[in-house]
């Protein structure tokens, strides 16, 4: 039913008090209405919009985790990550972390909640309109949700259940029958009649959309805990070829960070939103594209191929000067060469494509897997089976690359094709299609909250160059430069730990830091930006000794 109306002037009564007092606005005027109830308060409006929004979101999940497909509010979040352009991308990395996704989510949720507000309210007016604003959010949801590289044929299903639901809620709440024609009982003003319908109507609708949003996380939570427990039974194999231990050197103490980065302090950066959960008694990885044999390999058969085990730290081309997106771990993997070898590169194949189950891709060339290095397609970090945020059941390690050409996760494919006929995921976003990662150092102690005192302290920290190896750590204080120890290098593929002992004076001091690989590069002293190939500059932090 449509609905129109006006405003009225509100007419003065007499209070018991003798004094004027403010009476409810005029009624809106539906058509076939008598024109005698009081208008609907405004906040009734915005309940409506927000319950009915509830409700839609919640039939979506329950239907997008039966379907095992994403939810639409995660769908519509990926979409926006894919769109984005690299300025705001950084933007949010740079001012929000690891924590720039849940912000993505909370904004893509916020806007939703000001327009189902403003839907709710438009409805006590023009009803119609109000319906046919829902309809174009959720044609857009569709769109956003099928038009994804990783998209499958029932995606669309849950933004259409859940439109509609929302839709048809948006109308229970906001149409108005008589209470003539449908009350019971004792007479009851107008406003009394429909202040309880509303009520009434909103809490059941409301503990409905509770009651499927909690089914959908349960139904997730049960094969997240099928697919954890799958993994966890899996017996990872002896490595043929074991890391290097870790030497004592390299446990100097005196707050330097650990050589090896525990699991659980590992950075993660990706464009998931939410991590793909993945079968591992389904997965399988397919290396196709310049080849002889095409392969299709099941996480059994990958489990039983020669493995190697090789500390690697890892990179995100957005880890600023100083940043802290980067680790070192152990990796267990099968070396990306020895799978290339059995399936026959072809003459030509120039550059390595990857894709994920979430359909994100990068691409490095074909060079740099059969160069010596090792490559792997890993399945362990730390001595355990890949956690699902880093890319369980399997991932790419590539040393001496950042993780933006070359770190898939929840891997998928592997494809063998040229340079000139692929472009990764961030290429066309304006990042350089190599990523070579550069000749880096931080210092980690004392950072410039540090409450130092005159006297004997330490200045600590990393330098990394993967695949090259540091060869030398200088730090300045306050414009002199020393060359500091460092701890035993196990691996040119991981970082290196560096210190020097300083006797601080009273006063404000300036520190800095720069690192010369096995090349004799020495990292260059100007800033630059990440973008778009990484970095540059020397960490410097200010710091006050009493």
């Amino acid at each position: 039913m449509s609905t129109t109306g006006h405003d009225v002037g509100r007419s003065p009564g007499a209070g018991g008090d003798g004094e004027p007092r403010r009476t409810e606005a005029a009624p809106i005027v539906e058509a076939g209405d008598t024109g005698n109830r009081a208008a609907r308060p405004r906040r009734w409006g915005s309940l409506a919009g927000l319950i009915a929004l509830g409700a839609g979101l919640g039939v979506a999940a329950f239907v997008a985790a039966a379907t095992k497909v994403d939810d639409p509010i995660i769908a519509v979040g990926n979409r926006v990550i894919d769109s984005v352009p690299r300025w705001l991308k950084e933007f949010a990395v740079r001012s929000f972390g690891t924590n720039d996704k849940p912000v993505l989510l909370l904004s893509v949720l916020a806007v939703l909640v000001v327009a189902a507000a403003a839907a709710g309210r438009l409805a006590q007016r023009r009803l119609n309109t109000a319906l046919l604003a829902v309809a174009v959010v959720g044609i857009a949801g569709v769109i956003a949700t099928v038009t994804r590289t990783s998209s499958r044929g029932s995606d669309w299903l849950p933004p259409i259940v859940g439109t509609v639901v929302a839709a048809v809620v948006l109308w229970l709440l906001s149409h108005r029958p008589t209470p003539d024609a449908t009350a019971s009982g004792p007479a009851e003003s107008p406003m009394a009649y429909e202040r309880r319908r509303f009520l009434m109507q909103a809490g059941l609708i409301g503990v409905g959309a509770a009651g499927a949003g909690g089914i959908a996380k349960a139904i997730r939570s049960s094969h997240q805990r099928v697919v954890v427990a799958a993994a966890r039974a899996r017996t990872l194999p002896t490595p043929r070829s074991a890391a290097k231990p870790v030497p004592d050197s390299a446990s100097v103490g005196n707050g330097v960070t650990p050589y090896v980065t525990p699991t659980s302090d590992f950075y993660r950066i990706d464009t998931a939103l939410v991590v793909p959960t993945v079968d591992p008694t389904t997965w399988k990885m397919t290396i196709g594209g310049m080849v002889d044999k095409p392969l299709t390999i099941n996480y059994d058969d990958l489990l039983a191929r020669p493995m190697i085990e090789r500390i690697v730290t890892l990179t995100c081309v957005s880890n600023e000067v100083g940043g802290d997106l980067i680790g070192n771990a152990r990796f267990l993997g099968v070396p990306l060469a020895d799978l290339l070898k059995e399936a026959g590169v072809q003459k030509g194949a120039t550059q390595i494509a990857s894709r994920s189950v979430d359909g994100w891709t990068c691409g490095f060339p074909t060079v740099i897997a059969l160069d010596g290095r090792d490559a792997m397609v890993a399945v362990a970090m730390n001595g355990e089976v890949l956690p699902t945020k880093h890319g369980f059941p399997a991932r790419l390690v590539v040393p001496g690359l950042y993780g933006y050409v070359s770190a898939t996760k929840w891997l998928s494919e592997i494809r063998l094709t040229t340079l000139e006929a692929f472009n990764g995921y961030w290429i066309p976003r304006g990042w350089s299609k190599d990523g070579p990662i550069k000749t880096q150092s931080r210092i980690d102690v004392p950072n410039s909250s540090a409450g130092l005192t005159a006297g004997k302290n330490v200045i600590a920290g990393v330098a990394w160059a993967q695949h090259r190896g540091i060869a030398k750590v200088e730090v300045a204080v306050d414009g002199e430069w020393r060359e500091a120890k460092l701890a035993t290098e196990p691996t040119v593929d991981g970082w290196r730990q560096w210190w020097i002992d300083w006797d601080a004076t009273a006063g404000k001091h300036v520190l800095m830091v720069r690192a010369t690989d096995t090349t004799g590069t020495t990292q260059p002293e100007e800033r630059t930006d990440v973008a778009p190939n990484g970095a540059t500059g020397w960490h410097t932090v200010s710091v006050k000794v009493a």
